[in-house]
């Protein structure tokens, strides 16, 4: 019977061992097929045009071919679940904006997923601010001009936003409470709605992306006031941060590459340093730019630290707004 067990042990020793190197095999040769960035919006958004980038530059470093999969709907939630119902190996990833999991418990009653508890950080890409824009018939053409105006005429001027919820309607909630404004609020829904009610005058002011906005600026429909980020961008450096006047003040949304929770911390080491190089090329640095993407590349601890923060000032801004879920 001793020798039996003994046996059996030295076999089971043997299989563990193996299974061992198999695992350790297979985590080297990682990725051994295609990988699919999944994007929780409809095509041509800049999420969508952020991972098209990425896809094109990721291929050959990783020899295997990384494809782009739009899943929009119900606030992201449609995304979410195809990456729950992926194993967790990093062959299935998604790139977004940072807010939408932090702003979705906000808007959605039956959100069901949790940024912190059912993602991976894999890579940081960037940051893509919002810049404050005013109609041309504005009588103002600075921010401290603009803050005068709504002071003096409280209730009376309006911003327009791409809908309830989203990091355009936070950023302004969050400038009015901190400057002490009083500008009503008029959702729209998305900014190719929103846009043109600027243009028209429906709506006095709103924030919106560069590529959304520069060519209404360079034909004197609009005007450049400030930006929402921590400090001015490259994009329009002489455009004012709102931090300038709000210390601290930063809604420019992260662009983020995650993983689900569970995928070995060695594959997500290599899809980083992959990412990361790439958001680096030369190559890449300007068209995120034309994106509105201002680039910051970083690992999976700046980005679990970038996140943290921004879900923090979500939080605020999304109670400041008075936000419910439906």
């Amino acid at each position: 019977m001793l020798g039996k067990f003994l046996w059996r042990l030295a076999a089971l020793a043997v299989a563990s061992a193996a299974l061992g190197l198999s695992l350790s095999a297979q985590a080297e040769t990682f990725p051994s097929r295609p990988i699919k960035i999944v994007v929780p919006y409809a095509p041509g958004g800049l999420p969508d045009t952020v991972a098209r980038l990425l896809a094109d530059r990721l291929g050959q470093p990783l020899g295997q071919p990384v494809v782009v999969e739009n899943r929009p709907g119900a606030s992201g939630m449609v995304a979410t679940a195809t990456i729950m119902q992926a194993p967790p190996d990093g062959y299935t990833l998604m790139l977004t904006d940072g807010p939408l999991l932090a702003i979705g418990p906000y808007i959605t009653r039956k959100f069901g997923y949790s940024m912190m508890k059912d993602f991976t950080p894999v890579a940081l890409v960037g940051k893509a601010p919002l810049f404050l824009a005013v109609n041309a018939g504005v009588k103002a053409n600075t921010l401290d001009e603009l803050i005068a105006l709504a002071k003096a005429k409280p209730g009376e001027l309006n911003y327009g936003s791409s809908g309830l919820g989203s990091i355009h309607q936070l950023t302004a909630e969050a400038m009015k409470v901190d400057l002490g404004l009083d500008i009503a609020h008029i959702p729209f829904k998305g900014s190719g709605a929103s846009m043109p009610a600027l243009i028209g005058g429906q709506v006095d002011m709103l924030f919106a992306s560069p590529p959304a906005l520069m060519g209404f600026v360079k034909s004197k429909q609009a005007k450049l006031i400030a930006i929402n980020a921590a400090s001015r961008s490259d994009l329009a450096p002489d455009v004012p941060a709102l931090a300038e006047r709000i210390p601290g003040f930063d809604f420019a949304f992260t662009v983020v590459v995650l993983a689900k929770a569970g995928t070995p911390p060695e594959v997500v080491e290599r899809l980083s340093q992959e990412i990361t190089k790439a958001v680096r090329l030369p190559n890449m640095v300007e068209p995120l730019r034309v994106a509105g993407v201002d680039p910051a590349p970083g690992g999976p601890k700046e980005l679990a630290a970038a996140m943290k923060a921004e879900s923090e000032r979500i939080t605020k801004a999304a109670q400041i707004a008075g936000l419910k879920p439906e």
